[in-house]
């Protein structure tokens, strides 16, 4: 494996480089500071240069660009403290659809995702499940040629800004769980979708769904009826790619930038021996969690579906940044806790931020104990965890 960059992802890293140079000088604090990690006016920028299909083939109106290329275009976004987690969920339903979806679905609603026109969000977790997905109670009932969805999921991350959600329902109750489940594609206007906001600890609005008689015609379904689990393994490969290592690019650089800056007393806080010592540590986590997306990325550009690398990837990008921001409140000191962009807090206010925000990449896309399980299960051959009895 040569990860080396080739002559075509330098020059795609300029391009994106002067694009983010041009953007106002407080886009990135201001999508952070709404809570809302998407910014229209980025995406229709990104759909204006054809970058939200840069990935697909140049007959589907693509840019026909390699996992490679499309590694640097996440990594420079990340760099500049840019989320663009809107295109990044959108596009994995794309790439799911177009694996698992109908000659309709991949007409038709893949090129709305790429055009920029349907904005994705997820409707996997519910209230009383948890992280046991597949215990979703959200029902699919079928009602002529068409279903009616009647429930409601939690942390539906981006439901306020988007078009449609990937909705996972039980159209069966008599099969073991696992087995019952449906996806569909769910508009957010339909008649019967209530979206109420929910603020997280990382400073983040995530919301609470509710569908009371929602109707969608079949054509809304995704894969066969009962086999939305396997859908949703589909789509959760591609969710795993390390998108913490973005956010820990992006904090070791700021934590680099505030280090190298004089104090009052005029020392640098990187004479400290602590100091080099915690950006030691975060830098080699850093390469570490870059090489593995770098692996992710290879098995891609080979038409492999990284599930177990997505795990590993995940699991350890997610724990580096968590590690990572937490040593450096440490040796920062009481300052590391001021927050706000634009201020005089440390690396402008961007160590504080991570402590938060840290914490809730090891629960999406999988808990780190999910992870774990997977990776032990799958890539480890060990027999599956028994859950453990409460005590008396």
């Amino acid at each position: 494996m040569d990860f080396e960059p080739s002559d075509a992802q330098l020059r795609f890293r300029t391009e994106i480089r002067q694009f983010l140079a041009e953007l106002p000088p407080a886009t990135s604090a201001a999508v952070h500071d709404s809570g809302t990690l998407h910014s229209w006016s980025v995406h229709r920028a990104m759909a204006e240069r054809g970058w939200l299909k840069a990935a697909w083939p140049v007959e589907q109106g693509g840019q026909g660009r390699d996992p490679f290329e499309m590694a640097t275009l996440n990594e420079e976004f990340a760099r500049a403290g840019i989320p663009i987690e809107g295109w990044l969920i959108s596009e994995l339903v794309a790439k799911t659809l177009q694996i698992v979806g109908t000659e309709q679905q991949r007409h038709e609603v893949i090129p709305a995702i790429l055009s920029g026109e349907i904005l994705m969000c997820l409707g996997y977790s519910e209230p009383d499940s948890g992280s046991d997905v597949a215990a979703a109670r959200t029902r699919a009932t079928r009602d002529g040629d068409g279903w009616v969805i009647d429930g409601q999921k939690m942390f539906t991350t981006m439901a306020h800004e988007a078009s449609h959600v990937f909705l996972l329902a039980r159209t069966n109750p008599d099969v073991p769980k696992h087995r019952g489940l449906t996806m569909f594609l769910v508009p957010l206007d339909a008649p019967g979708v209530e979206v109420r906001p929910v603020h997280t600890l990382g400073g983040e609005r995530t919301n609470a769904t509710f569908y009371e008689r929602v109707r969608v015609p079949d054509s809304a379904r995704v894969g066969e009826v009962d086999g939305g689990w396997d859908v949703m393994m589909v789509a959760l490969a591609f969710e795993r790619q390390p998108a913490a290592a973005g956010h820990l690019l992006h904090l070791v650089d700021r934590a680099i930038a505030w280090a190298r800056r004089p104090d009052a007393g005029g020392r640098a806080p990187i004479e400290r021996p602590e100091v080099r010592a915690c950006l030691a540590r975060a830098y080699t986590d850093l390469e570490v969690s870059r090489l593995m997306g770098y692996r992710m990325t290879w098995l891609t550009a080979r038409d492999v579906l990284p599930h177990t690398q997505g795990s590993l990837a995940k699991l350890f990008s997610s724990e580096a940044l968590m590690r990572a921001a937490s040593s450096l409140v440490d040796v920062v000191g009481a300052d590391g806790l001021l927050a706000g962009h634009g201020t005089e807090a440390p690396a402008d206010g961007w160590i504080e931020h991570e402590f938060r925000h840290s914490v809730v990449t090891t629960i999406y896309a999988g808990t780190s104990e999910i992870q774990r399980g997977i990776i032990a299960e799958r890539h480890l051959g060990l027999p599956r965890a028994q859950a453990r009895r409460a005590s008396a």
